[in-house]
């Protein structure tokens, strides 16, 4: 929108992490160094820690892209939210093993990872594991990391481990019970805020990639973009995006101080308000009041709690009742308004309890974590990073994790999307917004439920052989006749399989890779009908 107004080939603040914008700060430098050196070493166990939005996954991108050796195997875990299980499930999927007969074992997951890695340690390649948001590791999921640094030969360890998480990682492994895991950590290195001259340089260089010629910011406004920011990289950009859009919108060619500030305070939800008249202030408030008051004695007696926000007697029932007043009311309220009410309901728990019932399924909060009751009801969970299109494609309600201005974690659960607004559920109280709002504050975090075809393993490569392969060669060409392979009925994933596979990802704008992940088997899932899942796309506007 902005852009060719000012000059530039594309929007310079995204906070996308796209390693081409990288800034390297001194402390960035610092960071990346022992990132390198911990990759470029054999065996050990890095920790690298940072504020949200200091730009931790954009240093780890620009090391996956530029700086990794080439014998080395990676494999990342976005979203560690998840049990030991799946833990290792997901590290055998990244390094594309084929996972045992018994993935419901701990013990059989662990000896194929090992023998992996002895493997390729003879091949002579190294392999790396990389857990971003590490802070929400599971205790046990913890135990499983320590577990996994005992793989080793007789001179060196046979994986790789850098852990990456905000500072909350660093408490959580100063624990007592968790003094071995701490132990083996042979580096550490904490990211901290970009400094006022660093924050000036900052933006200059998101300017001058972006294509910029003459100067968008003066110096007074990169000054107070500092003082408001902390130098943290994401507020940074979300000032200055929102800056830029304010200036294009009153032919403003150069950004001060004064749009900052406005910008920052748009950010921030607290927009100054013109004074009023004592007069006019007071019969205001007294009008305020009024309404406020009528409008809780209309909800608390006419509105029905449901039976999921009820139950969870932990809560104080004042937070429902104020989302509710604030939902059915007022037509004016943004999604981080109902946010700022809603803190105490926007837990996994009750996320969980409002995924559930879309399935038809009670979640029961002091029982097995949200996945392992989804798996004893014979669902799957899908955790990952990803775009809001993709989320879309994907087609089924998700609890998104969203990060408010304050920088508070907030988990909502998207339950449809008609055109352009999101139907949502935050802690039982249904909610609708332009889908703009929620992706200004969704950095992509998401964890849907889905069923997965009975028997059939969720993960499929090359070396996978026998009836998993004959159902997928059948289900692509039922979906597609282009899809069918030359022998519906053989058993081994071979070359022609691969590039069907490709074929079928390239046109479902899937990540083109001829390896069939639980992504790909969602849409396989969706296209060919197999059940009765709760899609994004079926209308729930009466529900709501």
């Amino acid at each position: 929108m902005y852009t060719s107004f000012f000059g530039l080939n594309e929007k310079p603040f995204s906070i996308t992490p796209d390693p081409r914008y990288l800034f390297m700060s001194e402390r960035h430098s610092e960071a990346l160094a022992h990132l390198v050196y911990g990759v470029t070493e054999s065996g050990g166990f890095l920790q690298l820690t940072g504020e949200v939005g200091t730009g931790k996954t954009t240093l780890v991108r620009s090391l996956l892209l530029n700086r990794m050796p080439g014998n080395a195997d990676v494999a990342v875990v976005l979203n560690p939210q998840i049990t030991a299980q799946e833990f290792l499930l997901t590290i055998c999927e990244e390094l594309s093993i084929t996972p045992p007969e018994k993935i419901d074992s701990i013990k059989a997951l662990t000896d194929t990872l090992n023998q992996h890695l002895l493997s390729a340690h003879a091949a002579g390649r190294r392999t790396i594991l990389i857990v971003d948001e590490a802070q929400n590791l599971a205790p046990a999921v913890l135990e499983q990391v320590r577990l996994l640094t005992n793989l080793e030969t007789a001179k060196q360890k046979l994986l790789q481990i850098i852990l990456i998480g905000q500072p909350e990682l660093r408490e959580l492994l100063g624990r007592n019970d968790l003094r071995q895991l701490a132990q083996r950590i042979t580096g550490r290195y904490h990211l901290e805020p970009l400094t006022k001259e660093e924050t000036i340089q900052y933006i200059e260089h998101r300017l001058r990639v972006a294509g910029a010629l003459s100067e968008v910011i003066d110096s007074s406004a990169k000054k107070e973009i500092f003082r408001l920011s902390g130098g943290v990289p994401r507020l940074i950009n979300v000032i200055c995006d929102r800056a830029l859009l304010g200036a294009y919108s009153q032919e403003c060619r150069v950004i001060t101080k004064r749009l900052i500030r406005h910008a920052a305070a748009e950010v921030s939800g607290e927009l100054a308000r013109k004074p009023l008249t004592p007069s006019i202030a007071m019969v205001t408030g007294l009008i305020g009041m009024v309404i406020i008051i009528l409008s809780i004695w209309s909800a608390t007696s006419e509105i029905n709690l449901t039976p999921e926000t009820s139950q969870n007697a932990a809560v104080p029932i004042s937070a429902t009742e104020k989302l509710i007043v604030v939902t059915k009311k007022t037509t004016s309220a943004t999604l981080a308004d109902k946010l700022s009410l809603a803190q105490e309901l926007t837990t996994k728990d009750f996320a969980f309890s409002s995924l559930f019932s879309l399935w038809d399924l009670n979640y029961k909060s002091e029982s097995d974590d949200g996945c392992s009751q989804a798996a004893a009801a014979g669902l799957a969970c899908f955790i990952q990073r990803g775009s809001w299109n993709g989320l879309s494609q994907l087609d089924r309600p998700a609890i998104l994790t969203v990060i408010d201005a304050e920088g508070i974690s907030h988990e909502l659960v998207l339950i449809a999307i008609n055109e352009d607004i999101a139907h949502l559920s935050i802690g039982g109280v249904a909610a609708s917004h332009p889908i703009n709002e929620v992706t200004d504050i969704w950095f992509g975090d998401f964890l849907m439920l889905w069923r997965p075809p009975s028997s059939i393993s969720l993960s499929l490569s090359s070396k996978s052989f026998g009836p998993d392969v004959v159902w997928l060669r059948q289900s692509l060409a039922a979906i597609n006749k282009n899809y069918a392979s030359v022998n519906a009925n053989k058993e081994s994933y071979d070359i022609n399989l691969q590039n069907i596979v490709r074929q079928f990802q390239k046109d479902n704008r899937l990540e083109v890779d001829g390896l069939v992940g639980q992504q790909t088997l969602i849409i396989i899932n969706s296209l060919l009908g197999l059940n009765d899942s709760p899609r994004l796309s079926a209308s729930r506007l009466a529900q709501d």
